[in-house]
């Protein structure tokens, strides 16, 4: 039952597009690795088994009077979604699909985004430091780092197939929470 509802709260958020200002990054999200690959050597970092990648996009307005205990931006909306690898087609697919021809992109330079500017009106890559990223894209950020906590304290490791459900429901609930 729990599945079902997850699946319409993806396919609720699959009949909008984000608009305006985004912010766009991937994370990685640990999940659980398949029984025939448990005797493999497992890699490390982005490459990992155990690791699956997920784009999230992020609608926020630059917040000009913030204090400074506040964020840089305001969000409305995000997007998560699983997504098999990190190449420039992948992602700008899934920007495709999920965004509005005329919104503008702040995300990192990867090179996975050279393709952006074919989708959208506006792209704006930045060589970002560690110490700037929860400036320049905090939002994102925000969303992947509470998705990863509610899963690791809620489930521990989930299957990679049931990964996207849960990114809806999270999706769901932080879209009500912060913009009604």
């Amino acid at each position: 039952m729990m599945h079902k509802l997850r699946m319409a709260m993806g396919n609720r958020d699959d009949h909008y597009d984000l608009e305006g200002e985004l912010e766009l990054d991937e994370g990685f999200f640990s999940t659980e690795i398949p029984t025939e690959e448990k005797t493999d050597k497992i890699k490390r970092g982005r490459g990992s088994q155990k690791k699956a990648k997920v784009q999230v996009m992020a609608e926020s307005v630059k917040n000009e009077k913030h204090k400074p205990t506040e964020k840089s931006r305001k969000v409305k909306h995000i997007k998560m979604k699983v997504i098999p690898n990190l190449k420039a087609e992948t992602i700008t697919n899934q920007v495709r699909k999920n965004v509005s021809k005329e919104a503008k992109i702040d995300s990192d330079d990867s090179t996975s985004y050279v393709k952006l500017t074919e989708v959208v009106s506006e792209h704006h890559p930045q060589v970002i430091n560690k110490k700037e990223v929860g400036v320049i894209l905090p939002w994102v950020h925000v969303a992947i780092s509470n998705a990863k906590r509610l899963i690791i304290n809620t489930f521990h490791d989930i299957k990679p197939e049931y990964l996207q459900l849960y990114l809806n429901e999270f999706c769901y609930k932080f879209n009500r929470r912060y913009f009604g």
